[in-house]
């Protein structure tokens, strides 16, 4: 065999296939179904555990502009996505068991990778191999992993939302509406007004909550539960998950106060989840508590939302710019444990370490993604960012090297549509350099 991917999530799926494609033999070893998570359900591989989103289509965003990279790449994770979409406005949404199914079924009918089934505690000295073990990396190989770098490791905790199951929500209640309406009729949106908000955040605030095991380990930002955010202000919510602004209630014909939104989780629709509703409530107050929302007051729930804590790496300090452990070069890592954030920066990062390994094993020096692309930009971050306490990072134009100036008109642009206008052109430009950058790079570094 040529490589070891140790994990068939989002980032060694990606990887073990496009090593596989570029003719190398891959054992993919992968723990479950004898060793399971507290979050997996199934033995397959790029299991959607938190969501079933790869975030916005929004040509001009920042994942939107990863999207067309990973096209341009080739990516597998992407294809499948596409295949197996569900409704869901201006993001890309899957049935999570389909995707799953879908990539597995490549994975397994690919000659040149080899699927075992093992609890892999430290990666074989000399073999080339790539950790693509994701935030629930076995204690064995986290441990290794830490003695390996020479510093310790870092967690957060991470939650998942609720699901419902579509024939228990009351749609004299709940209406068909996408923001603005973009995307179309995509999401089913429970209004409430101001007496159902303040009774549903008062049961929010007072309902018991599932222990925390480390309580110096903080909750990722950008994945809060919603009574973390609850805790916060009274009027959080509302500008947040349950944000009523460009909803329509048919009913009313205004904006509701407050509203919870449901997106479509399987192909066949039966399936809803909350959106923007990871919680770390007690499993009885959940129900409770969510059937307080104005049509899901008889909502069955086919999955209780959860906690767990998510392990990853001191990236800047143990990673180079090509994904490589510095004190192991034999050694890549990839994937949320990395520290990188979200389903479509994992499958980005576990496809950038297999064209890296690829070019090793040719005997070349692993040329880095330009800074210009977004996936460039995010590898280049976590490699690098600055400051002691580096946090796992999400895609976004931020991180992209800023726009020269005098390239854009940005007068005329806000005399001609504003604030959005100018966000547009800038998202444009990013966009436009980015995939320019890209092809130079395949040109000169090759597949």
């Amino acid at each position: 065999m040529d490589f070891d991917v140790v994990g068939a999530g989002l980032a060694g799926a990606e990887a073990a296939w496009q090593l596989a494609n570029r003719g190398h033999q891959v054992r993919l070893r992968e723990m479950r179904p004898g060793t399971r998570t507290p979050a997996h359900q199934t033995d397959k591989a790029a299991e959607m555990v938190c969501s079933n989103s790869f975030k916005s289509d929004d040509p001009f965003s920042a994942t939107g502009i990863l999207k067309a990279e990973l096209e341009r790449l080739g990516s597998l994770v992407l294809r499948c996505a596409r295949d197996q979409r569900v409704p869901a406005g201006q993001s890309l949404a899957v049935d999570r068991e389909a995707f799953s199914a879908a990539v597995t079924a490549e994975l397994r009918s690919h000659p040149n990778i080899h699927w075992t089934e093992e609890l892999v505690t430290r990666p074989e000295p000399g073999r080339p191999t790539l950790l693509a073990t994701g935030p629930l990396t076995a204690d064995p190989l986290a441990e290794w992993l830490t003695e390996a770098v020479g510093c310790g490791r870092l967690f957060f905790y991470d939650a998942i939302a609720p699901i419902v199951e579509r024939d228990s929500i009351d749609f004299s209640i709940a209406f068909a509406a996408s923001r603005y309406g973009k995307g179309g009729s995509d999401f089913y949106n429970c209004p409430l007004d101001k007496a159902e908000y303040e009774r549903f955040l008062d049961a929010l605030l007072a309902a018991p909550r599932a222990p925390l095991h480390d309580f110096d380990t903080p909750f990722f930002e950008a994945c809060l539960p919603i009574e973390v955010m609850a805790d916060r202000g009274r009027e959080t919510l509302r500008h947040g998950p349950m944000k009523p602004v460009g909803l329509d209630d048919p009913r009313t014909g205004r904006w509701p106060w407050a509203v919870v939104q449901l997106r479509q989780d399987d192909l066949a629709g039966e399936h809803f989840n909350l959106v923007g509703f990871q919680t770390r409530l007690a499993w009885g107050a959940q129900q409770e508590v969510f059937r307080l929302i104005p049509g899901l007051q008889n909502a069955v729930f086919a999955r209780l939302g959860s906690i767990h804590r998510n392990t990853y790496v001191d990236a800047p300090r143990v990673l180079d710019a090509c994904l490589r452990l510095r004190a192991v070069p034999d050694v890549w890592v990839a994937g949320q444990v990395s520290g990188v954030e979200g389903y479509l920066e994992s499958a980005a990062c576990g496809l950038a370490a297999a064209r890296f390994m690829d070019q090793r094993a040719q005997g070349r020096e692993p040329a880095p993604l330009p800074r210009e692309t977004v996936l460039g930009a995010l590898l280049h971050y976590i490699a690098s960012a600055p400051g002691r306490d580096f946090s796992p990072v999400n895609a976004m134009l931020g991180l992209l090297p800023e726009i020269p100036e005098g390239i854009l008109d940005v007068r005329a642009l806000k005399r001609s549509g504003g604030v959005k206008a100018l966000k547009a052109g800038k998202g444009a430009y990013h966009r436009e350099r980015a995939l320019a950058a890209l092809e130079a790079h395949i040109a000169e570094a090759g597949r």
